[in-house]
This record gives C-alpha cells, sequence and structure tokens, in this order.
C-alpha cells in the first residue's frame, strides 16, 4: 500500500493562471497604484519639508505674540513637532514606496507573462495592507487609552468637584 503526505500535495498545486480579464484588472492597479505611489513621494517631501520648518514656524509664532503663554509652549514644542512630522513622512513614505513596487512589479509581469515579477508584486501587496494592518491596531489602542484617560480624568474631575 503506497502512502503520499497531503502536504506534498499542497507543495505540488496547480498553479493560478489568469484569464486576460483579470490580468487588465492587474495591470489597471498598478498603474493606479505606481500612479499613487509616487504622488506619495511628492508628498512624503511635503512633508518632510514641513518638519524641518515646523521648529521655525512655531518659534515665529511665539515672537508675534509675546503677551500669550500659549504661543510660549507652542515655541518649546518645536522639536517635538518637527519628530512627530518626520515619522508621519516616513511612515507615508513605506506606504507609498509599497505600492510603487506593486504597481511597477505587477505592470511587468503580467507585460511579459513572468511568474516571479507577479509574486514578487503580489508580496508588496501583502507588505502595504500588513502595514495598513498594524497601523490600524495600533489606532486602535491608541483610541482606546484615549477614551480610559478621558474616562479617568472625567471621573477625577468629577469627585473633585464635590468636594
Amino acid at each position: 500500500m503506497e502512502t503520499t503526505d497531503s502536504f506534498e500535495m499542497a507543495d505540488a498545486a496547480p498553479s493560478i493562471s489568469l484569464n486576460y480579464e483579470s490580468q487588465t484588472y492587474l495591470r489597471e492597479s498598478g498603474k493606479w497604484a505606481a500612479f499613487l505611489g509616487i504622488i506619495g513621494f511628492i508628498f512624503t517631501g511635503f512633508i518632510a519639508i514641513a518638519a524641518l520648518f515646523a521648529g521655525t514656524m512655531m518659534a515665529t509664532l511665539s515672537r508675534l505674540q509675546p503677551d500669550n503663554p500659549g504661543a510660549a509652549i507652542m515655541s518649546g514644542m518645536g522639536g517635538f513637532i518637527t519628530v512627530i512630522y518626520l515619522l508621519i513622512g516616513l511612515l507615508y513614505f513605506f506606504f507609498s514606496l509599497f505600492l510603487y513596487q506593486f504597481g511597477s512589479r505587477i505592470k511587468k509581469g503580467i507585460m511579459y507573462a513572468d511568474q516571479m515579477h507577479v509574486t514578487a508584486a503580489l508580496g508588496k501587496l501583502k507588505s502595504f495592507f500588513k502595514l495598513w494592518g498594524i497601523l490600524t491596531i495600533v489606532i486602535l489602542c491608541l483610541y482606546a487609552l484615549i477614551i480610559i484617560g478621558a474616562i479617568i480624568f472625567g471621573i477625577t474631575a468629577s469627585s473633585m468637584m464635590n468636594r
């Protein structure tokens, strides 16, 4: 009696072939992804420029309103805002990079019927969605912490008012 392992069959599964309509959809998606990636690179540059000038803008605003105590606080936060903007720009850069790489590779893969380019493109698309999912989880956790903090602050403020 001959036995075959089912996991070997999974490795030898037949490949997926794409019909003309599927290839057209992927080619068009690739064009849009490459376009959005390039636009994302441009916006990343704008974010980086804004980050570099954030400290200067905050200092100028504080000089325009010397009697405003909030302006002095804003002046001191210029470095913090610069770091936040640079982190946002870095994150935006990776989103743009994954989209651009997907777009350029899927177009080449479909055009030349190259399975390796299509596989690499889909890997970049997976990375894009993985990054998006991780960012979503982080933001949801931050929202939860903010809501819990607001509830604790509200309870504390309410108990202070009742004294």
